[in-house]
């Protein structure tokens, strides 16, 4: 389709495509739900970032990519690792602590990584992944591989001095990596307009001398046109761009956040916008899908999460006797 008046994805990519990306935010949905109901019902300890209503972000800012590109993710991570194709049994077992966990039930909720598909991992350090994805395009110019890497960030992060030094660097060598911010208006408890100057996060891409792009993060067809034009131009050597996604976490910050700091009504307000629905009824309005294969696809996801969530609840358990195996140091040289 190149009817110029179509959202960009829809003249963009094959309803294969179209309907693979709508299955992978259902999966978001459905396993931050799942994930969620576990940990209430005592399955899963410690904690977790969940990142319900931001869907849309997370599959949009990776259509473009191949598993030869890289990403690197954040404490809120989840739907980045299904978004490059992550086999969400394995990822429940990192959950639960199990051995046949992404990373073995050492990890948990903030550690997932997924080397084989691209995904250089989570990171429970604010803006931690920012300087990694730059490692990551450094590599991949030097070698010339032809990837680009995908930096996942928060609103929060944006104020780290490793935000700055990443950019910088990035743009004084052109490498190919695309930062993507989600700004989803709260680091915690604080308001990005109680932390940050400027009113568009994207607005700091001028001071690094690269493209800077501000959208609807709830817009699955405005992240895709704003993320595979970054894509491109750092692919083809012309270095990287600062994309910023507007969504909202539906949840508090971690299972322990009350949400004293936000009104119920505006809680709402973006509830309305919520992505998943909006991109159904996008795939609908141009006739790419059904409402019935659109219902289809929902119960594909129920059953992908069954069968994760029974794989994850059967494995076994680490030994305590090798609790220390698959965790590395490095021995300073005497």
């Amino acid at each position: 389709m190149h009817d110029v008046n179509l959202p960009y994805a829809v003249r963009t990519y094959s309803a294969e495509r179209l309907s693979d990306a709508f299955l992978k935010m259902v999966l978001i949905r459905k396993f931050e739900e799942g994930a969620e109901d576990a940990y209430m019902r005592g399955l899963i300890h410690g904690t977790m970032h969940l990142s319900i209503g931001q869907e849309a972000s997370a599959v949009a800012s990776c259509i473009a990519l191949s598993d030869n590109d890289k990403i690197t993710s954040t404490h809120r991570g989840h739907g980045h690792c299904i978004a490059k194709g992550a086999d969400l049994g394995k990822m429940f077992a990192e959950f639960f602590g199990k051995e046949t966990g992404y990373c073995r039930g050492r990890g948990g909720s903030m550690h997932i990584a997924d080397v084989e598909k691209g995904n250089l991992g989570a990171n429970g350090i604010v803006g931690g992944g920012l300087p990694i994805a730059v490692g990551a395009a450094l590599s991949a110019k030097r070698l010339g591989t032809g990837a680009v890497t995908v930096c996942f960030f928060g609103d929060g992060a944006n104020n780290e001095g490793a935000f700055h030094e990443a950019l910088n660097v990035a743009a004084i060598w052109q490498l190919p990596v695309v930062f993507v911010c989600e700004n989803n208006h709260y680091g915690m408890s604080t308001s990005v307009e109680r932390s940050t100057a400027v009113k568009h996060i994207a607005d700091r891409a001028a001071a690094y001398a690269m493209p800077g792009t501000t959208v609807d993060g709830n817009d699955f067809s405005a992240v895709a046109e704003a993320v595979d034009r970054a894509v491109n131009r750092a692919r083809n050597g012309e270095g990287p761009s600062l994309v910023e996604n507007l969504t909202y976490r539906w949840r508090g910050h971690s299972k322990s956040d009350r949400n004293r700091y936000r009104t119920k009504a505006e809680i709402a307000e973006w509830q309305a916008q919520d992505p998943v629905q909006r991109m159904a009824a996008m795939l609908i309005d141009h006739k790419i899908l059904s409402t019935n294969e659109l219902q289809g696809i929902e119960a594909e996801a129920d059953r992908i999460i069954d069968e994760a969530m029974t794989f994850a609840m059967n494995s076994p358990s680490p030994r305590i006797e090798e609790a220390t195996r698959y965790v590395y140091t490095e021995t300073p040289a005497a």
